[in-house]
């Protein structure tokens, strides 16, 4: 019986090691399989530039793109040169002196219109008369109806002629 019994275990161990080693090279294989088709799922490495500049696509559309900004910035640099051209000009007509000077200016004008007025259309009207402003030599005649300015310019030559009616004027 104990050749019965080793005999037995000898070929139950056979059979053993026989499905052991079956469910490792089932499991090597289920492994194995996954990885040998890896390469079948595989695709090749490709290089691509991300710049346009290298790769082409999409250049113009780059090369538009910087050549707006370098547009966008040169035009922001001239509008902010021209904001301060602008402010100093302000400010130079802004100082005490240059309003003094516009208000002097206006008052003279003033002063001058109202005597030309008070010659023209005063009490004592008077027919004719000149004066010089600057290079404009103004004349002017009245035959009772109307009142004719002449404005000479001595430096162009250009003549401006006003017919003034005297009897319309009412309010």
């Amino acid at each position: 019986m104990t050749k019965e019994k080793t005999k037995d275990k000898g070929y139950s161990y056979k059979m053993h090691e026989y499905y052991f080693n079956k469910r490792k090279r089932t499991g090597c294989l289920i492994y194995l399989i996954p990885i040998l088709l890896l390469p079948v799922l595989a695709d090749e490495i490709k290089f691509k530039f991300k710049s346009p500049s290298f790769s082409g696509v999409g250049t113009s559309q780059h090369y538009l793109t910087i050549d707006e900004q370098e547009f966008s910035r040169k035009e922001a640099l001239r509008a902010e040169i021209k904001a301060m051209q602008d402010e100093l000009e302000r400010d130079a007509e802004n100082t005490t002196l240059a309003r003094f000077l516009r208000n002097f200016e206006s008052r003279v004008y003033a002063q001058l219109s109202r005597q030309l007025v008070d010659q023209l259309f005063g009490e004592n009207p008077a027919e004719q008369g000149s004066f010089t402003l600057f290079d404009n030599l103004i004349t002017w005649t009245s035959d009772g109806i109307t009142i004719t300015m002449t404005i000479f310019n001595e430096t162009t030559g250009e003549t401006t002629t006003i017919t003034i009616p005297i009897g319309d004027f009412g309010f």
